[in-house]
């Protein structure tokens, strides 16, 4: 399908979830969808639910991703983790690309239900690039201790270079 380019970030993140064909994914705040996208691309039989608190988000990321959908290839809900009905899934990789919570909250709750729907083996993946300008760094210490004390185990910290800023990225399983 023609799409249009995709960030270079969303391009990163999604070559370092390593997709399997058969993975179940869940995707947290996908936004327009092309995180989806590039994910479906890389799936044969398995399959991506993607969520968004957004209803405008979800639309879009609906349409963008039609024939997926139509194929039962990708799913999608306007919910935050607390409020999606994910039945009783469990996923392969949990991922989110800049989604404050992660680098903003504390969500104890947010990281029991994510912690529940790993599958055995199974990787939460939370991505971050500061905004442009930011003398941040893509990750801080705070993220990993706060899944460390949440349940999870911290098996990497990943820095990627984009040029104009840097994108970070925590992988951590089941403790």
């Amino acid at each position: 399908m023609n799409r249009p380019r995709a960030a270079e970030r969303l391009v990163w993140a999604v070559e370092t979830l390593a997709i399997e064909p058969d993975d179940r994914i869940l995707e947290i705040g996908c936004g327009h969808g092309v995180a989806v996208s590039l994910v479906c691309e890389k799936l044969g039989g398995g399959t991506i639910t993607a969520i968004d608190r957004s209803q405008k988000m979800i639309e879009a990321a609906r349409r963008r991703n039609a024939e997926y959908v139509a194929a039962g290839v990708a799913t999608f809900q306007t919910a935050t983790p607390l409020e999606a009905d994910l039945g009783g899934v469990r996923f392969d990789k949990i991922f989110a690309v800049n989604v404050g919570m992660f680098w903003r909250q504390r969500p104890v709750r947010e990281l029991a239900l994510l912690r529940e729907r790993l599958a055995p083996g199974g990787r939460l993946f939370l991505f971050h690039e500061p905004p442009p300008g930011s003398t941040a760094p893509p990750t801080t210490e705070e993220v990993p201790a706060l899944l460390e004390g949440n349940g999870f185990t911290v098996a990497e910290i990943l820095e990627h270079d984009l040029g104009r800023s840097r994108v970070g990225c925590v992988i951590a399983g089941k403790g």
